[in-house]
C-alpha cells in the first residue's frame, strides 16, 4: 500500500471518528451542521454518513418539517442499538445499565447487597445481566463492550484495580475477569474520574474546559479534573483522590480538629446515621435529610458543609477551575443552599482564584457514573468506527 493510500485511509478513519463523535456527544445533527462543524464538503459528509449508517452506527431521520427556509437536510442520529454495558460496584449495591450510543439508558438495575462483593461476584453479575438482556430488551442490540466505574485506584495502563479500600480489593485483574465471563471488550476506570468525564461531556460542566468534580458515594469521596478540556489522570491514573486530603481545621464546630481525611468527616454514613437509615439511594437520602426536623440532623449537615467548603477552597487555590461540580451525596449537601456554599468557598480561597467560580450540582443524577463507564467502553469504537 502506497504512502498516499495509507494517508487517505488514515484521513478517512479520522473523519469517520469525528462524525460519529459529534453525533454521539452533540445529539441529532443535520448534514448541514456536520458540514459546518468539520469543514468537509457536502459530498464527503454524505459519503461518510452513508458508511456509518451501513455499519449500523448512525441512522438518518427525516428533517424537521417545521423548518421552512431552504432545503432541509436529514438528521444524523447515533444508534440506540449500539450499546455499552456500564457497571458501578459499591459497598451496598451493584448498579448496572445498558447505555446506547445515543446516550439513552436502555436498561438499569440496582442489585442491593448485604456483604462486600468480590470481583468474581461482580463478573458473574455482569455476565448474568448481559445474557438476560441479550435475550430480552437488548435482543436486537449490538453490544460493543463493558465499562466498570470502580471506587478505587485503577491503573491506567492496564485497568488493574490497585486498591479499592472499601471493597477490600487489591491488585485485582477485574478487566480480565469480566472479559472472561462476558466475552466482551472491557474497560475499567475510577468511578469519580469517569463521572467527571460524563458531567463534562453531557452534564453540568458541558462546554466548560477547566473543571473540578467531586463524587460522594457509599465508598467515600473521589474526584476528577478536567484541564483545557482534557481529563487529567496523573502518571499512573490515580489523580483526583480528593477524599484522601486532610482538610485541617473545621472552624466554629465542637469537632474543632479534623482528625481524619476528608471522606472520614464528610460522609454518607454519617448522614444516614443522622436520619436513622441504614441504607438509601441518593433520592431517598435527600428526601430524608429535607424532611428531618431533628436538630442533630441540621447540625451534622452544617458541619459537613463547613468542612467541604474548606476542602473545595484548597482545590480552587491549586487548580483554579471555572466550575466545581458536586455529585452523589455531596450534591445532596450542597443543593439546599448552593450560593451559601459558594460564598464559604470564596471566603477561604484566594480572591483571584475564586473570581467567576461556579459551583454546581451534577445534572446527570444517578446516571453519571453509568454514563462515564459507558464512555470508557465506547472509546475504541469512537476512535475507529471502521474497525
Amino acid at each position: 500500500m502506497g504512502e498516499s493510500t495509507v494517508g487517505a485511509t488514515e484521513g478517512r478513519r479520522r473523519n469517520l471518528s469525528r462524525l460519529l463523535r459529534l453525533a454521539h456527544v452533540e445529539g441529532p445533527l443535520s448534514r448541514a451542521s456536520l458540514t459546518e462543524a468539520t469543514g468537509l464538503n457536502r459530498s464527503t459528509i454524505a459519503d461518510l454518513v452513508g458508511e456509518l449508517a451501513r455499519a449500523g452506527l448512525v441512522i438518518e431521520r427525516p428533517p424537521d418539517p417545521s423548518r421552512r427556509v431552504g432545503r432541509p437536510s436529514p438528521l444524523v442520529v447515533a444508534s440506540a442499538d449500539v450499546v455499552a454495558v456500564a457497571v458501578n460496584p459499591e459497598v451496598d449495591a451493584v448498579t448496572l445499565g445498558a447505555v446506547g450510543l445515543d446516550r439513552g439508558i436502555r436498561v438499569r438495575e440496582r442489585i442491593d447487597v448485604d456483604h462486600l462483593v468480590t470481583p468474581q461476584e461482580v463478573a458473574a453479575l455482569v455476565a448474568d445481566a448481559v445474557a438476560r438482556w441479550h435475550r430480552g430488551p437488548l435482543r436486537s442490540a449490538r453490544l460493543v463492550g463493558v465499562g466498570l466505574a470502580v471506587p478505587g485506584l485503577v491503573r491506567a495502563a492496564d485497568g488493574l484495580v490497585r486498591n479499592a479500600p472499601h471493597l477490600l480489593w487489591r491488585d485485582t485483574p477485574l478487566r480480565e475477569l469480566v472479559a472472561e465471563t462476558t466475552g466482551l471488550p472491557v474497560a475499567v476506570g475510577n468511578d469519580a474520574s469517569l463521572g467527571a468525564v460524563a458531567e463534562h461531556l453531557f452534564g453540568a460542566a458541558r462546554g466548560v474546559d477547566d473543571v473540578v468534580y467531586l463524587n460522594g458515594g457509599a465508598s467515600g469521596i473521589g474526584g476528577g479534573v478536567i484541564v483545557h478540556g482534557m481529563p487529567v489522570t496523573g502518571a499512573g491514573g490515580y489523580a483526583g483522590e480528593f477524599g484522601q486530603n486532610r482538610p485541617g481545621i473545621a472552624a466554629d464546630t465542637d469537632r474543632r480538629v479534623v482528625h481524619g481525611v476528608l471522606e472520614d468527616e464528610v460522609s454518607r454514613a454519617r448522614l444516614l446515621q443522622a436520619v436513622g437509615l441504614e441504607h438509601a439511594d441518593e433520592p431517598t437520602l435527600a428526601d430524608a435529610l429535607a424532611s428531618s426536623d431533628a436538630p442533630g440532623t441540621a447540625d451534622e449537615v452544617a458541619r459537613q458543609r463547613r468542612i467541604l467548603s474548606t476542602a473545595l477552597s484548597n482545590a480552587v487555590n491549586v487548580l483554579n477551575p471555572s466550575v466545581v461540580v458536586l455529585g452523589g451525596f455531596l450534591a445532596t449537601l450542597a443543593a439546599p443552599d448552593l450560593p451559601g456554599l459558594a460564598a464559604e468557598v470564596a471566603a477561604q480561597a484566594m480572591t483571584a482564584n475564586a473570581e467567576d467560580l461556579g459551583i454546581r450540582v451534577a445534572s446527570l443524577g444517578e446516571d453519571r457514573l453509568l454514563m462515564g463507564a459507558a464512555e470508557a467502553a465506547f472509546a475504541a469504537l469512537l476512535a475507529d468506527p471502521g474497525e
